[in-house]
């Protein structure tokens, strides 16, 4: 058998600096001690001062910024090492954590759908052994924040996903940003230049970004696909438009690129009989846009087109406010079958939107085309917030080099 504590410190050195999650680092020293004195804790994304991005004259940016701070997310699935004694809780947790930009190991708890903050439970361990459990990263996203002239961040600016190709270099750590710019073009920022490029190529606003197989990828609104060049900042056309639906994700799942086309309707909030008057008159106030089908299709280059996906078999795709990921059901829920989309918002209708202030998460079936709220689905709810109860266990809180503190 081999003994794996015995490694040359200088291969361990060599497999630790290419690891690019900070939580594979955090494994990775926890193997053992020499694996850990040989891998020193690092950041393996630094944090970036980024240069205003043009407003052209608006009043996009309060006068107190100066700049964007650029913060990094992971989207994990934790699991026990051993499975519970209860079949029942056999599930994985999903959750988002952003590393304080200041405090090492130190992490946000978010919602991985949205930037939500929970509230913790009182049993929640203020610090988490990652030995302890199995611990994969299922995405990443990256979050632009304006920041005023006393380095206090502002507020978060982009609604929209950005996404960051960190570039090999001997010298200096380069990177390239693409996300979207609040008029639907697509702005790119690169480590040596000055200022942001705004590329004014759009016959329809962009949806969406991804970082796929080491390039850029955008879609608009339309479904016309391009490929970002960050060198000469060009667009080239990858794929014909996809009409139909009114919003568009770009999403990897085993090694292949989806693209999930998100179908809304506007329907009228119910009211008293003098509210059709009032519907007319403001109508903003008075309609909801409601999520009602998906259809998916996958990214066939050499064709330059989108195929249709009318199964998606054992994949559980997640669309988030600022990154798309996916799993196995099998993996991460073994009493489901797969073949689903989880979205964040768009619902409820009216009789429930009483019950839906805190959260509006729903999953939808390629299979049968039906959506349903997870809150009213035990299965799938147990995957999000509160933690399971082998998460909570104080058990689990103890001190250990390979630890990762929480805040709420």
């Amino acid at each position: 058998m081999v003994d794996w504590s015995t490694l040359p410190k200088d291969l361990l050195d060599l497999i630790s600096k290419s690891l690019e999650s900070s939580f594979d680092l955090v494994q990775f020293r926890s193997v053992c001690s020499s694996w850990r004195s040989a891998a020193e804790p690092k950041r393996p994304l630094p944090t970036h001062h980024l240069p205003i991005l043009p407003d052209n004259g608006g009043s996009l940016f309060p006068d107190s910024a100066v700049g964007f701070r650029l913060s990094q997310r992971s989207i994990l699935l934790i699991k026990p090492h051993e499975p519970p004694h209860n079949e029942a809780d056999s599930f994985g947790w999903l959750i988002k954590v952003e590393e304080d930009l200041n405090v090492p190991r130190k992490v946000t708890l978010l919602d991985p759908l949205c930037d939500k903050r929970n509230s913790i439970p009182e049993n929640f361990p203020h610090v988490l052994d990652m030995s302890k459990f199995k611990v994969r990263e299922l995405g990443r996203e990256f979050k632009l924040h304006y920041f005023n002239t006393v380095g206090d961040i502002v507020e978060s600016l982009y609604l929209e996903k950005a996404v960051v190709k960190y570039l090999d270099c001997d010298v200096e750590y380069k990177f390239v940003l693409l996300t979207i710019h609040v008029s639907g073009k697509l702005a790119v920022f690169r480590s040596w230049d000055r200022a942001w490029t705004v590329i004014n190529d759009m016959p329809s606003p962009y949806d969406d970004v991804i970082l796929f197989d080491g390039r850029f990828f955008a879609v608009d609104n339309n479904g016309r696909t391009v490929v970002v060049d960050y060198s000469s900042l060009k667009l080239t056309l990858v794929a014909s438009p996809v009409f139909g639906g009114d919003k568009k994700f770009l999403i990897e799942s085993c090694g292949e690129m989806l693209l999930v086309d998100m179908y809304l309707s506007l329907e009228a909030v119910e009211g008293d009989p003098g509210f059709v008057e009032e519907i007319f008159e403001h109508p903003a106030f008075y309609m909801n846009e409601r999520t009602v089908k998906f259809k998916v299709y996958r990214f066939v280059e050499r064709e330059e087109s989108w195929v249709d996906v009318y199964d998606l078999e054992d994949k559980m795709l997640f669309l988030g406010d600022d990154s798309t990921f996916s799993a196995s059901a099998s993996d991460i829920l073994p009493t489901c079958d797969g073949s689903s989309v989880f979205f964040n918002g768009n619902v409820f209708n009216g009789e429930d939107l009483g019950a839906m202030q805190d959260r509006d998460l729903g999953v939808f079936d390629l299979r049968t085309g039906k959506i349903e709220l997870v809150q009213k689905l035990p299965e799938y709810a147990k995957l999000f917030w509160p933690p399971p109860p082998w998460i909570t266990s104080r058990a689990h809180a103890e001190d250990h080099t390979g630890e990762t503190s929480s805040q709420s």
